[in-house]
């Protein structure tokens, strides 16, 4: 069973279908015209009567129909319940296997208060922040104090950037805390908060792990998510380029070692800030799938949800062939996100029937989806990412070209699409290797934490301001 919604619900459907297991879908009430519950052998409501967003984190609901159908596995996919402890709790007390590490380990990851103080002792650096939640605004101010601006407030039990607000200067300081806590406590039910010094213009790097039941972890090189918005990932590469090699080999050491601290089993992600001197700072470790785990697969061609799958089974790492020595990297490959959102009114999500849907494809191109086909209806209810678009090439440029070339055929009609900014931004990682480094020397790496429409370019090297060609 897959406890999620959508393309990563039908990632994981697609895997277990080349493992030849079968698949439990579970669909909302707003859902129950959605791609993943035709992809899956069987498919189940849940949450009846309940908000769209609540269904999927009823526990207790898909807990029943879990044991109802005879499912032995749920995989979570990411948001909603996958950084869930007492999810993956339930899920042993079911006697369900839970495709991902151990409760406790997902407790602990999940807290981001304790995943740093793991870090600290694990010899991982980290960057200065409160030893635990703060518990008024007054502790906000003392910290400052200390430390001077620019901090950042982060949710001390969830990510995605959401609770995550940068405070500039003191007179923001109980606006922000309190539009972070409403954050916070909308999105994971806990308002908690964390402080920490906010390091500006960093490059945001992370290591894919994998480990094992049997205490074998390995890595899979990292990847570069240093392009959001809004705290939001938008184009994602792997492997970082122009990375010092000791400083991979810094990055990949202590995300292995953090790992084994807590005897991480299965697949996650450990992430950091590179500040433009090439000092890293622990952030956090996602324990779950990442939406951009496609382009590790690509570059290292390791199916990261088989190997979830096998490992949940209980086969070991060198088993399934997975050892250290034995992962290479091979190219480089760019993912770009098309979301249904609209640039005219700051990139708020639109809604509506796909008119005319007709996608990128070709050699080198991968597209995970789930409702990108004409006639298909866009809920506000949900994410807004209408199709991951992958591109691979044997170096950056020829992955940038296919990446450019595949966004252009894209023809959307009926909702709006912010395919005009990624399609720049595909088309200017042709330049990275240069463009990047000359903006990291000058301390203006292509990434911004805080973007707004009338500023959506303002942080990128002048490359990624060029509008694609018509």
């Amino acid at each position: 069973m897959v406890a999620n919604r959508g393309e990563i619900a039908i990632r994981v459907f697609r895997a277990c279908t080349e493992l030849g297991i079968r698949t439990v879908a579970v669909y909302s009430e707003q859902d129950t015209g959605q791609m993943h519950r035709q992809k899956a052998d069987e498919a189940y409501l849940i949450g009846k009567g309940l908000p769209p967003v609540a269904a999927y984190l009823d526990i207790p609901d898909i807990i029943k129909v879990a044991k109802e159908n005879d499912v032995d596995a749920i995989h979570p996919g990411y948001g909603f319940l996958s950084e869930r402890s007492d999810f993956a709790q339930a899920c042993v007390d079911a006697g369900v296997r839970f495709i991902g590490p151990s409760p406790d380990v997902v407790r602990k990851m999940g807290d981001k208060v304790e995943a740093r103080s793991i870090a600290i002792r694990a010899g991982v650096p980290v960057v200065p922040g409160t030893d635990g939640p703060i518990t008024c605004l007054s502790e906000a101010q003392e910290f400052s104090n200390t430390y001077g601006f620019p901090i950042i407030f982060k949710a001390a039990y969830g990510g995605g950037g959401r609770g995550m607000r940068v405070v500039k200067e003191y007179e923001e300081l109980e606006e922000n805390y309190q539009r972070a806590y409403s954050e916070a406590l909308a999105a994971f039910g806990n308002g908690a908060l964390f402080v920490e010094k906010f390091i500006e213009r960093p490059r945001h790097i992370e290591v894919q792990i994998l480990g094992d039941k049997y205490g074998n972890v390995i890595h899979l090189y990292e990847r570069d998510c240093s392009i959001q918005r809004r705290h939001q990932k938008v184009v994602e590469i792997a492997p970082a380029v122009q990375l010092d090699p000791h400083l991979r080999d810094r990055l990949t050491a202590d995300s292995v070692n953090l790992a084994r601290q807590v005897g991480y089993e299965n697949a996650g992600t450990v992430e950091f800030l590179v500040d433009k001197h090439g000092r890293h700072y622990f952030i956090e470790v996602n324990s779950r799938l990442q939406v951009e785990h496609t382009v590790t697969e690509q570059v290292t061609d390791v199916d990261l949800v088989h190997a979830q799958l096998r490992v949940c089974e209980g086969r070991s790492l060198p088993e399934l062939g997975l050892k250290q020595d034995k992962i290479r990297i091979n190219g480089f490959a760019i993912q770009c996100r098309v979301t249904t959102e609209d640039p005219a009114r700051g990139f708020q999500p639109d809604t509506g029937r796909l008119e005319v849907f007709r996608s990128g494809e070709g050699m080198g191109i991968r597209l995970d989806s789930a409702s990108a086909f004409q006639g298909a209806v866009i809920s506000p209810h949900y994410d807004s990412l209408l199709v991951k678009v992958i591109a691979s090439g044997k170096d950056l440029p020829a992955a940038a070209a296919k990446m450019n070339r595949a966004l252009a055929e894209f023809r959307v009609r009926g909702v709006k699409v912010g395919s005009l900014i990624t399609r720049g931004l595909g088309a200017a990682a042709a330049t990275w290797p240069a463009a990047l480094l000359k903006g990291m020397q000058q301390g203006n790496a292509p990434t911004s934490y805080n973007c707004s429409t009338t500023h959506t370019h303002t942080h990128l090297p002048s490359c990624f301001c060029k509008p694609p060609p018509t």
